[in-house]
């Protein structure tokens, strides 16, 4: 069977870019990334893709007079090089809905936090100041409004204590490095299927285990 082809969005230092790239690096993995496009000419995550021999691509969004423009500019790449599935890694640009729906349930994102809570910028700083027991992400369908969309998967840390938000950060990475390549997984399996506002798992196997922060 064809690998799903990935066309990974990036404006930073690609973590969750490298994650992919790992994981597509096993030829069992359903998924491979067929492009890498950043607005950001010096973005890490470029230096990542080439790394592992992938084609790369810079888009400058100061370059277009208006989102549109931009966006369109986006979707070109991406179907001439024949992605079926978009990922946003750390995109930090705002897509239009003329874009999205044109990849409804074929793009995905990942957001540090346990949507639908700490949508935008700062999730760990907001969770901090909530004073939630736990705290996480989430890889979603995109959907025009601001992190919004049918969640796929999401992971959990609990919150410490003595945690600041760099330390919360930490942690929370480690499972965002864990949760991306699974959702990719999932929807390059056929296992992950969009219904309503949600996304049902075939086959899934929810954990049984309670969790309790501050241990009693």
């Amino acid at each position: 069977m064809a690998r799903l082809r990935l066309g990974v969005l990036v404006s930073g230092r690609g973590s969750n870019l490298q994650a992919l790239l790992d994981a597509c690096a096993d030829p069992d993995f359903p998924a491979e990334v067929a492009l890498v496009i950043s607005n950001v000419p010096d973005a890490y995550a470029l230096t990542r893709a080439e790394s592992a021999g992938v084609p790369t691509l810079v888009v400058r969004h100061k370059e277009f007079a208006d989102r549109a423009a931009f966006d369109a500019a986006l979707d070109a790449a991406l179907r001439q090089a024949r992605v079926d599935l978009v990922c946003l890694a750390g995109f930090m640009r705002l897509l239009t809905e003329g874009f999205v729906e044109g990849w409804r349930d074929r793009i995905i994102n990942i957001h540090p936090s346990l949507l639908p809570a700490f949508r935008g910028l700062h999730t760990h700083e907001q969770a901090l100041e909530a004073g939630v027991r736990f705290h996480g992400c989430t890889v979603h369908f995109v959907r025009p409004e601001l992190d919004d969309g049918p969640i796929i998967v999401q992971g959990v840390v609990p919150v410490r204590a003595d945690d600041d938000a760099d330390a919360l950060a930490a942690r929370v990475l480690e499972v965002e490095h864990r949760i991306f390549p699974l959702a990719v997984r999932l929807i390059a399996e056929g296992q992950a299927v969009v219904e309503g506002n949600g996304v049902r798992v075939r086959g899934a196997i929810a954990s049984d285990a309670v969790l309790i922060n501050p241990a009693p």
